[in-house]
């Protein structure tokens, strides 16, 4: 049995829909059940702040992929699974965790170092910023304003599709040989901000803007939208890490792994361009 935490999420999601497809035995843990869970896949409550509801999620589990937008309870769920018998965990990391030049990458590697001291089989998932980021927390001002704003510069990032993510950690879970393995998972080339209000710009058929904004205004903007200001600092680091060119890197991990082609960002502008009009 296969486990999938933050079955809802960005690539939870994903991962739940490849599985799905392929008629394996998977468990999605929700903390609130979607009404569109794939038709096979069994569903279970599993919330981090109920601690009470991990052991049950975890019942017969050989297999964990690991996700949360909260990194501490990862700490707590893979003490459980090594309780409950689970064998071998897939966890959902960051790109460059290993080198932990910024925020998100040392809080990802304490996770992973857990996971390795832990004797149980693993693999890594260090992926670059997901392309649906642009829908999910730039969308907004794209529609109503036609632009949209970032602290990350003029610097290139290989940002990836969560499709590709999906198929990615399906192929992982579903196949031996991965064991001990770190995959750093971007998407085909890496892109500036610029480059993808150009993009949009011609997708959606209106002029798109990308409007530069210093750290310190994003911050602010963050903190006025309830961001725990620890959250907003990560996520200001992150902007500087885009904004020095250090996610950048191409990498070949997700056509080897899945053999398919790997999803440029014109053709997710062309996928999610409903969501944006």
């Amino acid at each position: 049995m296969i486990l999938v935490t933050g079955a809802s999420g960005t690539v939870g999601s994903e991962v739940v829909r490849a599985l799905g497809a392929v008629k394996s035995r998977v468990r999605a843990g929700y903390r609130t059940r979607p009404q569109n869970v794939p038709e096979g896949v069994e569903s279970v409550a599993l919330d981090y702040d109920r601690p009470n509801t991990l052991r049950p999620a975890l019942k017969d589990v050989d297999t964990l992929f690991l996700v949360s937008n909260s990194i501490t309870p990862e700490l707590t769920v893979v003490d459980e699974a090594r309780h409950a018998g689970v064998k071998r965990i897939v966890k959902l990391s960051v790109l460059n965790a290993a080198e932990e030049g910024y925020i998100f990458a040392r809080w990802h590697r304490l996770i992973e170092k857990h996971i390795e001291a832990s004797g149980l089989e693993w693999t890594f998932l260090r992926s670059n910023g997901f392309m649906q980021n642009i829908v999910t927390y730039m969308g907004e001002t794209i529609r109503t304003q036609s632009a949209f704003y970032s602290s990350g510069g003029n610097g290139a990032a290989s940002h990836v599709d969560a499709r590709d993510l999906g198929a990615v950690a399906a192929s992982v879970l579903l196949e031996m040989g991965h064991e001990g393995q770190a995959y750093e998972l971007t998407g085909p080339s890496a892109i500036t901000y610029g480059q993808i209000a150009e993009t949009l710009s011609g997708v959606l058929g209106r002029p798109i803007r990308y409007v530069p904004i210093s750290h310190q205004q994003y911050k602010q903007a963050l903190l006025g939208a309830g961001t725990p200001e620890p959250w907003a600092d990560a996520l200001v680091d992150l902007n500087r890490y885009y904004a020095e060119g250090h996610a950048a890197g191409v990498s070949p991990a997700v056509r080897r792994v899945t053999g398919r082609d790997v999803i440029p960002f014109a053709q997710f502008a062309r996928d999610y361009a409903g969501q944006l009009r």
